[in-house]
């Protein structure tokens, strides 16, 4: 995450080549957005970007470690639909993309592992399993001897 701090003021097609091309002039809203978004630097990214880039995939290795940053501080985030969209984008980001960031999984699922179950319970549909999957997920190899618990303290399932 730190050497990314460094990158802030440079853009995902600069960091994540190839340079996308500009999108059809037919081409939906949410492509003529998202390629948008990758010509738009870092540190001007905000969350609402953040969930519409990690909900597509796109440069998980630059985007998702700025996605998780406000989570530690405010994990039902309303990027842009409802409180908790950016966390349930994030979570949902496949494991390989999270096998890059041992240190940040931990630190996002200690924090999930702390949400009150009300605050679950009025996510959407599927949230808790979510939720319930991440924390669960492989411990970090930074901290081998951590046991994942098989029932979060938030009880996360409804």
């Amino acid at each position: 995450m730190d050497r990314l701090l460094h990158h802030l003021d440079r853009t995902l097609d600069e960091l994540d080549p190839p340079r996308w091309e500009d999108p059809d002039a037919d081409a939906t809203h949410l492509i003529r957005t998202v390629h948008g978004l990758r010509r738009v630097p870092l540190r001007a990214l905000r969350p609402g970007d953040l969930r519409m880039l990690v909900g597509q995939r796109i440069a998980l290795p630059y985007v998702l470690p700025l996605a998780v940053r406000p989570l530690l501080e405010e994990p039902l985030l309303d990027a842009t639909f409802y409180e908790g969209d950016l966390l349930l984008a994030v979570v949902r980001a496949p494991a390989p993309a999270w096998a890059v960031f041992p240190n940040l999984a931990v630190r996002l699922r200690d924090v999930i592992e702390t949400l009150p179950a009300e605050a679950v319970a009025d996510l959407p549909r599927g949230a808790a399993e979510d939720l319930t999957r991440f924390v669960e997920g492989p411990a970090s190899p930074a901290d081998p001897c951590r046991k994942r618990s098989r029932t979060p303290r938030t009880s996360l399932r409804r």
